[in-house]
């Protein structure tokens, strides 16, 4: 028996190979043009019990079942005639066969198996994806090995609902695409993950992932942020934009929101991974901002369309941004943070981890300094973040204090100008003896200060030339 799936694969013991399909329009009423029927049903994510037709004789592949199942349909249920006279019907289902069997099976997957669940992806990887669905679709398939029952229960009870072609015709809708291990567009980096690796990605947005993670940085940092946070959120996101550096964050309210804003308005590259489907803008209040940024930039998430964040996908969202870019830089965090638990994935990934100091006094700085004590590194602008993750060269430009006029001047002189007092004037020989300098070099050197103009003679006395504003009139050893 060699059930025809709905990717359009026959599966036989040599393995997946094409059909033959003829070029030639379906004859009402033939079975070729139910199958097109259901395939046009299926995509348009409208099948009803009627619209599903039975392709041969035997038991569907769990995939065709998943279809089938789109409303409660059953796998038996013959189309009346209405159905087989849908106009798209042999368009949609020359798109739905273009699936490829390990990409929807991977699609079906990120409906069923939660973000980050090690096990479950130590089967993926064992198993692959195709078989790994049918396992955990099927009752009469056996299901992985070491599987606990009440696991590949509670899994088979969600696979139910797996509906791979609906959703990636529905991503495709948006403009976007699924993107597969292996794909040219995969970044490689999430591979580190190992068994926590994505299943897959939901992509919205024209950019190439691959190649805006190879220069990215994440910005993370507390929703409730000061606005001193927003501020230094927002200056740091337009400072690496406009170094070519792609910001990463997670569009939730406070710093990562101001990251984002920051990229956007210096008109540069920025992706936002979503705790949900990308259908699914999140928190509600950033609707615009996540449409805004699938506009310019990238959205992505490993839920497919239309599900919705729980607590635990946030905190698994975390390691996709730590995994996905070359550092994390922390701005404001508690003590209590999921902006940590993003720093510290990504430095147990060998990743770059950053913070930038806050006010001792402010409890949102508590986590970044705890973090600084021995974990990060401190950064304060752009600058500095690239001199960290960039390549040899890249330098942040040397900070140091304004330069006064006697720095210049050479030790013998610096010594002779601090012996003169404050207040008042004195003789040379009372400054050859406080500053410890022969008489005539003494003498030489006053006369070199007073052409600087630091200090003026009085008769036989010397004293500091008072300038407004000036620290020159300091006890000695000032400055």
């Amino acid at each position: 028996m060699n059930p025809i799936d709905e990717w359009g694969f026959v599966t036989n013991e040599a393995g997946p190979t094409r059909p033959h399909r003829s070029e030639q329009v379906p004859q009402p009423g033939s079975t070729a043009e139910a199958r097109s029927n259901a395939a046009s049903a299926t995509r348009d994510g409208k099948a009803t019990p009627a619209d599903v037709p039975s392709l041969g004789s035997g038991e569907w592949c769990p995939t065709r079942r998943a279809l089938a199942g789109l409303n409660g349909a059953s796998a038996s249920t013959p189309p009346p005639a209405a159905a087989r006279k849908r106009p798209a019907a042999r368009r949609a289902l020359a798109e739905q066969r273009s699936y490829e069997p390990h990409r929807a099976a991977r699609a079906a997957l990120t409906r069923i198996i939660e973000p980050g669940d090690e096990t479950a992806g130590r089967w993926l990887r064992e198993m692959g994806p195709v078989a790994l669905w049918h396992a955990l679709s099927q009752d009469d398939v056996p299901p992985p090995i070491g599987a606990s029952p009440a696991k590949v229960a509670g899994l088979r009870l969600r696979a139910v609902r797996a509906r791979p072609a609906v959703d990636l015709a529905a991503v495709a809708t948006l403009g976007g695409r699924f993107l597969c291990p292996g794909d040219d567009e995969w970044p490689g980096q999430l591979d580190d993950l190992g068994d926590a690796r994505p299943i897959g990605l939901w992509v919205r947005g024209r950019a190439n992932l691959r190649i805006w993670a190879l220069r990215s940085v994440a910005v993370v940092g507390a929703r409730a942020c000061t606005d001193y946070g927003a501020h230094l959120a927002t200056t740091l996101g337009a400072g690496l934009a406009d170094r070519g550096w792609t910001i990463v964050s997670g569009a939730a309210y406070g710093v990562d929101g101001a990251a984002h804003r920051g990229a956007l308005a210096a008109d540069g590259p920025t992706v936002a991974v979503l705790a949900s489907g990308v259908d699914h803008p999140y928190p509600r209040g950033h609707t615009e901002l996540i449409d805004r940024i699938a506009e310019q930039g990238l959205v992505v998430a490993e839920l497919p369309p239309g599900d919705h964040p729980t607590r635990s996908r946030f905190v698994q969202r975390n390691r996709v941004i730590a995994a996905l870019t070359r550092g994390t830089v922390v701005v404001e965090a508690e003590l209590r943070s999921g902006s940590l638990v993003t720093a510290r994935r990504a430095l147990a990934l060998g990743r770059f981890t950053m913070g930038m100091p806050g006010p001792v006094t402010s409890g949102l700085s508590a986590g970044v300094h705890q973090l600084l004590r021995g974990e990060a590194e401190v950064v304060t602008d752009a600058d500095e973040v690239v001199e960290l993750v960039g390549n040899i060269g890249d330098l942040a430009p040397e900070r140091r204090g304004p330069t006064l006029a006697r720095d210049l001047l050479d030790p013998v002189a610096r010594r002779v100008l601090e012996a003169l007092p404050a207040r008042g004037a004195a003789d040379a020989d009372h400054l050859a003896r406080e500053s410890g300098t022969p008489r005539d070099l003494t003498r030489d050197k006053l006369f070199e200060l007073q052409s600087l103009e630091f200090v003026q003679r009085c008769g036989e006395r010397w004293e500091l030339v008072r300038r407004a504003n000036s620290t020159e009139g300091s006890r000695r050893g000032g400055t």
